[in-house]
């Protein structure tokens, strides 16, 4: 992979690859711990399906990720029928798994994420794949025991600012097929 111009800057594409494969390998530890906690109530497994669905978008550098490793697919190979994610297989299993997108990494664990209320106050959210329900209200988790939003998307950020300075470019899965 070479270094790509776009909009008059180079992106130092494998310099960003790497980052990403290294903030992923970290991802991976997080979410085995996740594993190890819910052991019990996680059916989110290799080949679950049910929040693959059309029109994912992700960042420009996670894009660029599925072009690198998977440019075959893309350019030979034939999306899942609309309304799953184009790289469904035929079986529900996914043709990019192992550099699937931060989104399909989370999906499905007990998520948190905080706001504000209109008046300033910090609130706290939390969801969790219908699948997943069952057993202690996640309400009642300790933080630990779930994905914090937030964090790891602002490192994302910080990539995709380097790739295409600022401009938040996202790509629809779906788009990467050349048919």
């Amino acid at each position: 992979m070479e270094q790509i111009v776009r909009k008059g800057t180079k992106v130092n594409w494998p310099a960003l690859l790497n980052a990403l494969r290294q903030a992923y390998e970290h991802l991976a530890e997080q979410t085995r711990r996740l594993d190890a906690i819910h052991a019990g109530r996680l059916h989110c497994r290799k080949d679950c399906c049910v929040c693959c669905i059309d029109d994912i978008t992700v960042f420009e550098i996670e894009a660029e990720n599925i072009r690198h490793h998977h440019a075959e697919l893309l350019a030979t190979g034939v999306p899942h029928p609309a309304g799953g994610c184009a790289f469904l297989a035929a079986d529900g299993s996914c043709r990019i798994y192992e550099h699937r997108p931060y989104v399909c990494r989370t999906q499905g664990y007990p998520l948190r994420w905080l706001a504000e209320t209109q008046t300033g106050q910090p609130i706290e959210y939390r969801d969790i794949c219908p699948l997943n329900e069952f057993g202690p209200a996640i309400e009642g988790l300790p933080a630990e025991a779930c994905w914090t939003l937030g964090p790891f998307e602002e490192f994302l950020s910080k990539l995709q600012i380097a790739a295409d300075g600022n401009a938040g470019t996202r790509v629809r899965l779906r788009d990467l097929f050349k048919a």
